[in-house]
């Protein structure tokens, strides 16, 4: 991960775009590896600074920044736009990049008070942390360990029904954590509610019996936007990206498809 290259100067920046957006009342959370942090007491380094805003909320964020002097562009409609400074820039995210997780009400009704570069400032809500994380399982990047560290450090205080309803209807994804959690913290396993397990195994059993309803939907690009993109592609699976569950539309989907970066060629021999 490249790293600003003048780290006093760069969080300089994003302490003075916190304090302007705070000072025109832009409510915005910070997340990333600041909240990360906060929550697991992992401090790791990070090229930027991750905030998360309404969406209704770009158009003016890009005045904000306009008047203070800096650029902003909006790298993915559907979910990402930055803020520049110079050579440094915070990512602004409105979203998740599979479109499942618009930043709503919710996020700020349960986010978390904070000091980040001696700022007080409220950071995204742990649940929202893992709902967003759990389906990043890309070749280049896979967040099951960020997963398995919140629910160490926080298991005891999330609100675990609202977290379940996020995960609403994909609480497969939320139970593969929870067994992988298991997995790697076999003396740990009491900190995820038994109710909660019992009750997301016993839909898991019920699923297990019942007859499989005709689908040729491909749920993978959720969790990977190249992945699966054979499936629907060239076997006949329908992007699941296309259909209400996600506000992505086909444009969309497009232009964050064109934006893999090309895996290195293996050695010839």
């Amino acid at each position: 991960m490249a790293m600003p290259d003048d780290p006093e100067a760069a969080a300089a920046f994003y302490t003075r775009l916190m304090q302007v957006l705070q000072a025109e009342r832009l409510p915005f959370l910070v997340g990333g590896a600041w909240s990360f942090a906060h929550f697991t007491g992992i401090r790791r380094p990070t090229k930027d600074l991750d905030i998360f805003v309404r969406q209704a909320d770009w158009e003016r964020l890009v005045a904000i920044a306009g008047a203070a002097g800096w650029s902003a562009e909006l790298s993915f409609p559907h979910w990402l736009g930055k803020v520049h400074g110079g050579s440094d820039f915070v990512d602004v995210i409105f979203n998740s990049g599979n479109g499942l997780s618009p930043v709503d009400d919710s996020w700020f009704d349960h986010a978390v008070d904070a000091q980040v570069l001696g700022l007080q400032v409220r950071l995204a809500p742990v649940e929202e942390s893992l709902w967003t994380k759990a389906f990043i399982m890309e070749r280049e990047r896979y967040d099951g360990a960020d997963v398995a560290h919140l629910l160490h450090a926080c298991a005891l205080r999330i609100d675990w029904p609202r977290l379940v309803q996020r995960f609403e209807p994909h609480w497969r994804v939320l139970l593969a954590h929870l067994v992988l959690f298991g997995f790697i913290y076999p003396g740990e396993r009491h900190r995820v509610p038994a109710a909660v397990m019992e009750a997301l195994t016993g839909r898991l059993r019920e699923e297990t019996h019942a007859e499989p309803a005709p689908s040729l939907l491909c749920q993978g690009t959720l969790l990977s936007r190249e992945q699966y993109l054979p499936d629907v592609a060239h076997e006949g699976y329908d992007d699941v990206r296309l259909t209400s569950e996600s506000s992505m539309t086909a444009e969309d989907i497009a232009t964050w498809t064109a934006a893999i970066t090309p895996a290195p060629r293996a050695p010839s021999g």
